[in-house]
């Protein structure tokens, strides 16, 4: 009667049942619980956590659509299981897919509904194959899923740089804001999918997909936890509409009243005099409040240097680090680099590494030692 269950398909089925109790599980973690149990001291991005357990949910739940063909014994009966597995994942994992890559970039609320547009294709091709029972369309569904997955490429590329100069502009500290590690989830997402599309049949080609998928769910979750919730700073009312109407060619900072001197002065005395600049997370919205002008106006002061809000906030720390260390050296105190990162404004210690040898050519070692 179990002849046919041999080693090969007893692993395989620990895998599916693996890789469905793990996607299962994440789905109703990130579904009820609402504050982190893997970093506790970030708050998560409400829309990215709903988005990620319905993605985890369907994840578990397409492990249970091919069983029909897993059971069927014509050729036939196989076929029809596994287009019609093919087309729930078209309504289901593939888009939910691509709305969590967008959800991740915080920069702006991007509308959704394209998602449905990319997808719709691959619907309907999958539609007409189970209406002719062929697989004389199969050419064209992996032809457009390529078209699709360069597209998304390219899109991904563009809006990641474009994140991360929102973020420089406008948060004096990224740590668990970066959304690079958006591509290791992409190129996850497009590793399952290019080897599920592939249509190769195998022992080999399951335990790849089902390993993919644990893993992909594996750091799916960790990216989700570990991603801080950013609110997009909007545009103040009126911003753009100068105050002074006859004068259209003024510059916004001369139509706020305030000249690029002005905006220097009160940065140091309100920034670089009090040691503002040390305080977490401190974005260019507080300190263009604390400095009674416009986001926008400050943001374009940094633009006019060639700098950066994030590049002036760094500078500014590692000075206070080189003040402390000199303060320390003549003192003859002991010196813990870790310590004076933290006492200059940094909560990571990699984070202030990659800032120091930025600003300063070196590393903090290298630095320490010539002195």
């Amino acid at each position: 009667m179990f002849e046919h269950i041999t080693i090969d398909v007893i692993l395989l089925i620990m895998l599916y049942t693996a890789g469905a109790t793990t996607a299962a599980l994440a789905s109703v973690y990130l579904g009820l619980r609402r504050s982190n149990a893997f970093a506790p001291g970030i708050s998560t991005p409400l829309r990215l956590r709903r988005w990620t357990a319905a993605f985890f949910a369907f994840l578990a739940v397409s492990h249970f659509w091919y069983i029909p063909a897993a059971l069927a014994t014509s050729e036939e009966d196989i076929m029809m299981g596994t287009m019609i597995g093919a087309l729930l994942d078209c309504m289901t994992i593939y888009p939910l897919a691509i709305v969590i890559l967008l959800c991740m970039l915080q920069d702006r609320s991007r509308p959704l509904w394209p998602v449905a547009v990319l997808v719709a294709p691959l619907v309907i091709i999958v539609v007409a194959s189970i209406a002719t029972r062929s697989y004389a369309l199969k050419p064209v569904l992996f032809g457009y899923m390529l078209l699709l997955a360069v597209g998304l490429t390219i899109y991904m590329v563009c809006a990641v740089r474009q994140y991360g100069r929102w973020l420089r502009d406008n948060y004096a500290d990224l740590e668990n804001k970066e959304v690079w590690q958006s591509f290791v989830v992409y190129a996850a997402i497009l590793l399952v999918f290019v080897v599920y599309s592939s249509g190769y049949e195998g022992m080999v080609y399951e335990y790849i997909v089902q390993v993919c998928g644990i893993l992909l769910t594996c750091f799916l979750l960790w990216r989700v936890e570990t991603l801080s919730s950013l609110t997009p700073n909007p545009s103040p009312k009126g911003e753009g509409n100068m105050k002074s109407e006859g004068n259209n060619h003024s510059s916004p900072i001369e139509a706020e009243g305030k000249d690029d001197s002005d905006i220097g002065v009160l940065l140091q005395r309100h920034c670089v005099v009090t040691k503002l600049y040390l305080q977490h997370d401190l974005t260019v919205q507080q300190l263009a409040q604390t400095i009674d002008t416009n986001r926008s106006y400050l943001s374009q002061y940094f633009s006019a240097r060639n700098t950066t809000y994030n590049a002036y906030i760094n500078t500014l720390r590692i000075n206070h680090f080189i003040e402390l260390y000199r303060a320390a050296v003549a003192a003859h105190m002991p010196i813990k680099a870790k310590q004076l990162a933290k006492e200059s404004g940094y909560r990571s210690y990699s984070t202030f590494s990659l800032a120091f040898k930025q600003r300063m050519g070196q590393s903090v070692t290298a630095w320490m030692c010539e002195r």
